[in-house]
């Protein structure tokens, strides 16, 4: 059985005496959470939001990381530096770094070899946009985008990513797949992945749902064989709501 995990991506959003409330309003909340947690927080939350949990269940992520363990990147950050502020977990190729930063398919694999080869467990995001759904191009873009990402890895490297299928036109727009929509396209995915790396290793790997997953859906959702939790953005930022998804089995 694979354990669900429940990521909130704060995006742009909390200073870090905000981001610090926050966690210690959610420590408590979730303590008895039966998936894994995390919170993807902006960089300058990292001391702020680890500070705020010591001793908890919730872990802290990170929204993005370079491939290089050093040099001349201006604005970036390193896997090294990363696990020196406590960081576990690291979002890789969300639509909005791809769409707005210039993320490609060959940076995501690099970042994505840099975050497992130091001992970060990557969440890596692939999705197809409004017009490639309509024309029928879900299944080929997310398969090419699982394939390009995770070339170069192991099949045990594979067991630790963790996938986050995100619609693009579902994201911050309030629109969602329907449950058995995500359902079918995270089956595309793990289909792609035991084609690669065989059953064992497409049955273990963990694959998110990323559209605007919120406290009204996410029953639905979460009771879908191939879904294994949400990376979750609008709702993560208020405790009540991010609770709620995250006990959606309460």
């Amino acid at each position: 059985m694979r354990k669900p995990i429940i990521a909130g991506n704060w995006k742009m959003n909390k200073t870090p005496e905000e981001a610090a409330e926050l966690r210690r309003a959610l420590v408590p909340a979730v303590k008895d959470a039966t998936c894994d947690v995390v919170v993807c927080v902006p960089a300058v939350c990292f001391g702020a939001v680890k500070a705020a949990a010591e001793g908890s269940n919730i872990r802290l992520g990170a929204q993005n990381v370079h491939f290089a363990p050093s040099g001349a990147y201006t604005g970036e950050l390193s896997v090294g530096m990363l696990k020196a502020c406590g960081v576990e977990y690291v979002v890789i190729g969300h639509s909005e770094r791809r769409q707005y930063f210039g993320e490609t398919d060959k940076t995501v694999n690099l970042r994505v070899k840099a975050a497992v080869a130091g001992g970060l467990i990557p969440i890596l995001c692939v999705g197809e946009l409004k017009d490639e759904r309509e024309s029928g191009y879900t299944d080929a873009i997310v398969e090419y985008q699982t394939r390009m990402a995770l070339s170069g890895l192991t099949a045990e490297q594979v067991t630790n990513v963790v996938i986050a299928y995100e619609p693009v036109w579902a994201i911050g727009t309030g629109l969602t797949a329907t449950d058995e929509q995500a359902n079918e396209t995270i089956g595309v995915i793990r289909k792609a992945i035991g084609r690669l790396y065989g059953a064992a290793v497409a049955d273990a790997v963990r694959i998110q749902y990323g559209g605007s997953m919120n406290p009204g859906n996410v029953k639905g959702l979460m009771a879908q064989p191939e879904i294994d939790g949400g990376l979750i953005g609008g709702a993560s930022l208020k405790a009540p709501d991010f609770t709620a998804v995250v006990r959606y089995d309460a």
